[in-house]
C-alpha cells in the first residue's frame, strides 16, 4: 500500500528543512571575503551599525539573499509543475526551452537595451530584463505545447525534442547577439551565461522577487488540478477538469517565475530538476505538498551552492551556475539509468 504523507506527517520534514534554510540565510549574511559578526547583522539592517557594515550587509549580501531565495524557489516549483503536467519526472524548464527563451529575452535586452530603454521613465527601466525574458519565455512555453500538442494529448517525447529544437534556435539567436556586443556587453554577457546572484542590485532582484511571488502562487492553487492530470488528460478531462486552461495558466506562471529570475541571476541550470526530486522522495507525489516542499528544497539547494562558491577561493567566486551543474549533471544521468529498462525484460 502507497504511503501518502499528509500535512501533518510532513510537518517535521518541512520544520527542519525551514531551520535549514534559515541557518542558511543566516550564513548568507555572515560569511564571505568579510565575515560579519550576527550582532553586527542586525545592527547594519537596522541601520546603527557600522558604515562598512552596513554597505556589505544592505547594498550587497541582502539583495543576494533575496535574489538567492526567489531564484530556489521559482525554479523548483515551476520544475515540480511541469513535471505534473506532463506527468515526466524528467521535465524540467531548461529541457523544454523555457530557460533558452527566457535567456534569449535578457540578452535581448543587455545587448540592444540602450536603444530600447531610450524612452522609458527612470522608474520603468528595471524592470525591463526581467519583462524581456518573461516574454521570451512564455512565447517558447507557449510555441513548444502548440507544436508538441496532438488530438490525444502532448506526448512527453515530442516536446522535449521540441524543446532541444527550440534551445538550439535561441543559442544561436544569443550567439548572433554575442557577436554584436561591444566589449563591456560581452564581459556582461559572459558572467551573466554562466549564472550568479552577486550581480544584482536591489531594484533588480526587488522586481524578480516581486513576479515570481506572483507567480508562485499560480502554480500553488493548480495542485488539485495537477494531481488530476496524472490520471491522464482524459480522465482528467472526464473529471471535470479544463485541462487545456490549466496548462496555459501552469505555462505562463512558468515562464514568469522562470523569466523573472533568469534575467536577474542568469541561466541556473538543473535546480528545476532535482529539488521536486528530492521533495518527491520524502513528501510524496501529491502536489498541494509537493509544490511548497520542492520551494523550500530549492531556496536550501540555491543559498547553500552560493555559500560554497562564496567561500571556496576567496575572495574569487566561481559562477553559481557551474556548482549547480556539477550536481545536477550527474543527477539527471542516474535518473537516466534508473529509468533505462533492463536489458532482461
Amino acid at each position: 500500500m502507497l504511503f501518502l504523507p499528509t500535512a501533518g506527517t510532513a510537518l517535521p520534514w518541512f520544520t527542519a528543512v525551514s531551520l535549514l534554510a534559515l541557518v542558511l540565510a543566516l550564513a548568507a549574511l555572515t560569511l564571505g571575503p568579510v565575515e560579519i559578526t550576527p550582532e553586527r547583522v542586525l545592527a547594519a539592517i537596522a541601520g546603527r551599525g557600522a558604515p562598512a557594515d552596513v554597505a556589505i550587509v544592505g547594498e550587497i549580501r541582502l539583495p543576494r539573499l533575496l535574489l538567492g531565495i526567489a531564484v530556489g524557489a521559482s525554479l523548483a516549483m515551476s520544475g515540480a509543475a511541469l513535471q505534473g503536467m506532463l506527468r515526466n519526472p524528467l521535465a524540467d524548464p531548461g529541457l523544454i526551452g523555457v530557460t533558452a527563451g527566457a535567456s534569449l529575452g535578457a540578452v535581448a535586452v543587455i545587448v540592444l537595451g540602450d536603444v530600447v530603454a531610450g524612452g522609458l521613465p527612470q522608474g520603468l527601466r528595471p524592470w525591463l530584463l526581467p519583462i524581456a525574458a518573461f516574454a521570451g519565455g512564455g512565447i517558447v512555453i507557449g510555441f513548444v505545447l502548440a507544436l508538441a500538442r496532438r488530438s490525444t494529448g502532448t506526448p512527453v517525447a515530442t516536446l522535449i525534442l521540441a524543446g532541444v529544437a527550440i534551445n538550439a534556435i535561441a543559442s544561436a539567436g544569443i550567439g548572433a547577439l554575442v557577436y554584436l556586443s561591444d566589449d563591456r556587453q560581452l564581459r556582461d554577457l559572459t558572467f551573466w551565461s554562466m549564472g550568479a546572484l552577486g550581480g544584482a542590485g536591489w531594484d533588480l532582484a526587488a522586481a524578480a522577487a516581486l513576479l515570481a511571488a506572483l507567480a508562485l502562487p499560480i502554480l500553488l492553487i493548480h495542485a488539485r488540478a495537477l494531481d488530476l492530470m496524472q490520471l491522464g488528460e482524459q480522465a482528467a478531462f472526464h473529471a471535470g477538469l479544463d485541462t487545456e486552461r490549466v496548462k496555459r495558466r501552469i505555462a505562463l506562471a512558468t515562464a514568469l517565475g522562470i523569466g523573472a529570475v533568469t534575467a536577474a541571476a542568469g541561466p541556473i541550470g538543473f535546480i528545476g530538476l532535482v529539488a521536486p526530486h528530492l521533495a518527491r522522495l520524502v513528501i510524496g507525489p501529491a502536489h498541494g505538498l509537493l509544490l511548497p516542499a520542492a520551494g523550500l528544497m530549492g531556496v536550501v539547494l540555491v543559498l547553500a551552492a552560493d555559500l560554497a562558491v562564496r567561500l571556496v577561493v576567496p575572495p574569487a567566486e566561481p559562477p553559481i551556475g557551474l556548482a549547480t551543474s556539477l550536481i545536477g549533471g550527474p543527477f539527471f544521468l542516474w535518473l537516466l539509468l534508473r529509468r533505462a529498462p533492463s536489458s532482461n525484460a
